[in-house]
């Protein structure tokens, strides 16, 4: 009988087994001559050896898809446990266009011509000023922006800002200052 624990850094435990331990019941049925045990970020198998590295191979699916897509939804768990190689399943959609990922599988990606561009030059550029009609999704866009840079660990927090010069509508008092 083999041990081995598994320690999955850099991933929320809830995206990776799921909501009440969903994926982690999925693995516990597809093996049961394993002991199969979480907390926290670790899990910890006992075993034989050949049942281990096959849910092995299955929990490297997992990382690779909660590290591309921010979680393990439950088709994507059918898909591994059915033997779909995790590298080849993605979402509906142009991949190469999505933004992030949100919760509930939710894609945000550009929906136009010009919130594309948008994009493309906050890739290359570290400040961009975005200037349109209203309702264009600039915010929206930048929003996206921001939760895919939080994501991707570019950077630490995200501060939201508002202007204190009114744009038509009284905005009445503001207490305090940007402190």
């Amino acid at each position: 009988m083999t041990e081995i624990s598994i320690n999955l850094d850099n991933i929320n435990p809830v995206d990776f087994f799921g909501v009440n331990n969903a994926n982690l019941s999925n693995l516990i049925q597809a093996f049961p001559r394993l002991r199969i045990a979480s907390r926290g970020n670790k899990m910890r198998i006992e075993g034989n050896e050949d049942d281990i590295a096959r849910l092995q191979e299955m929990v490297d699916g997992m990382v690779h898809l909660a590290e591309k897509y921010g979680k393990v939804s439950a088709k994507h768990m059918e898909n591994l446990l059915m033997g779909m190689e995790a590298t080849s399943m993605a979402p509906a959609g142009d991949a190469d266009n999505v933004i992030v990922y949100g919760p509930n599988g939710l894609v945000v990606k550009a929906r136009s011509p010009n919130q594309q561009k948008m994009v493309d030059l906050a890739r290359l550029n570290d400040m961009l000023f975005a200037i349109g009609p209203a309702g264009t999704g600039k915010t929206y866009t930048a929003v996206a922006l921001a939760v895919r840079a939080l994501k991707n660990k570019t950077v630490k927090k995200i501060v939201l800002t508002r202007p204190a010069v009114e744009a038509g509508e009284s905005l009445g008092f503001l207490p305090g200052d940007l402190k």
